[in-house]
């Protein structure tokens, strides 16, 4: 879709056009028979845009509430945060008079900003997406938010008098490669050096490597939603709420938990394994989640921790224990075989070995409704196999 076809969509005739073709209910197997349909009434270069919003529509309930009333280009949609994030990142920037989100794509940030501060200003240079982002933000806009929105490389114009800035740096080049140093974004995370504000906010991979950020004044905060690792933010200025640590942020919940510099003692696994959410290793905040529920770890190396009694948290997944011994493929086989087990899973810490490999040698012969968690780590130093139930 170009910025004359995405205006064609805005017109009287176009929003006609585009609920026509939800009506369709088109499906990516189904586009063209759908378009085809769609051709029979509508100007064929409308019709493709509107099957196109459509199409992406669906798949971006995935991550907004209001999907159905928004625009998206297929590649912006992929790149951008769920909803839940965008808004939860924006309370940082409720006491900020003026933010401005610089590259601000389709708007999935600025939807977020425009409902918790009095001014914002975005800033796209590509117009496709600026447009999209203005209708996207006019969805969610709260009345009390002056937005204004500026088509431009946010590098090369003089950025408006913000109390603070929202970044979120191309992380894929131009062949969609991921790219893994922060100075290989574009923009390179050093750009913050030739900002005048102090107050910035920054996307970045949640794999990002830690020592990259070695010499970055900022708070690193590890993002999670339902279990699985999202993103990563660096907080700047009067923005950062703990110093330069780490923090571990579990959505929706909002619930968060920091490093702690203690001890932990090591033990063989009790009656109950717990495996802490990913924001919580990443964030370094393994130790403090142990001392909070009463646990020790199996392996100094490993982040995995075991208690006697169960323990509620919501800072990682419990299994209950149904047997732990010297890892062995033999020992392994006949303890499966006499619990009678016809299916397992496996997960890996600190463990080399093949997963299909594995699972093959197990030669299971039991019903698949019996069925366990194997995970392969080391206790103590020493590779270790633990049979295991999920915990509700």
């Amino acid at each position: 879709m170009n910025l004359s076809q995405f205006e064609a969509l805005l017109t009287p005739n176009g929003q006609a056009a585009l609920q026509a073709a939800t009506a369709l209910q088109p499906r990516p197997e189904t586009f063209l028979s759908c378009l085809t349909k769609l051709q029979k009434t509508v100007d064929a270069e409308v019709a493709k845009a509107a099957l196109g919003v459509a199409l992406l529509r669906v798949k971006g309930e995935l991550k907004f509430s209001r999907a159905a009333q928004m625009y998206f280009e297929r590649a912006a949609l992929e790149q951008s945060s769920a909803e839940v994030i965008s808004t939860w990142r924006a309370q940082r920037f409720a006491t900020q008079t003026h933010v401005a989100d610089c590259g601000c794509g389709i708007g999935g940030d600025s939807l977020g900003l425009a409902q918790v501060v009095p001014q914002l200003t975005s800033i796209e240079r590509d117009p496709l997406r600026l447009a999209m982002a203005r209708e996207n933000v006019r969805v969610y806009q709260a009345a009390s938010c002056q937005t204004d929105f500026i088509q431009a490389d946010f590098r090369e114009v003089a950025l408006p008098q913000a109390a603070a800035l929202w970044l979120d740096p191309a992380r894929r080049d131009a062949n969609g490669k991921r790219i893994f140093s922060v100075e290989g974004y574009m923009p390179p995370l050093s750009v913050v050096h030739d900002l005048p504000q102090r107050n910035i906010g920054i996307k970045v991979s949640p794999a990002v490597k830690l020592d990259q950020l070695a010499n970055y004044d900022c708070e690193v905060e590890f993002i999670s939603h339902a279990g699985d690792l999202k993103e990563a933010v660096l907080w700047f200025g009067d923005l950062r709420q703990a110093g330069t640590q780490r923090v571990a942020t579990l959505l929706p919940s909002g619930k968060q938990l920091r490093p702690a510099a203690i001890e932990i003692a090591c033990t063989a696994p009790a009656a109950y394994l717990y495996e802490p959410d990913p924001a919580v290793m990443r964030a370094g905040a393994v130790t403090a989640l142990a001392e909070q529920i009463g646990a020790t770890k199996i392996d100094p190396e490993i982040a995995l921790l075991t208690t006697s009694e169960p323990v509620e948290t919501p800072f990682a997944k419990r299994f209950s224990v149904v047997a732990d011994f010297p890892f062995g493929l033999k020992r392994t086989r006949a303890e499966l075989r006499e619990r009678n087990i016809g299916r397992i899973t496996i997960k890996k810490r600190g463990s080399p070995i093949d997963v299909d490999s594995f699972a093959k040698a197990m030669k299971l012969k039991g019903p698949k409704q019996n069925s366990l968690i194997v995970m392969l780590t080391h206790v103590l130093g020493k590779p270790w196999v633990v049979l295991m139930r999920a915990e509700e």
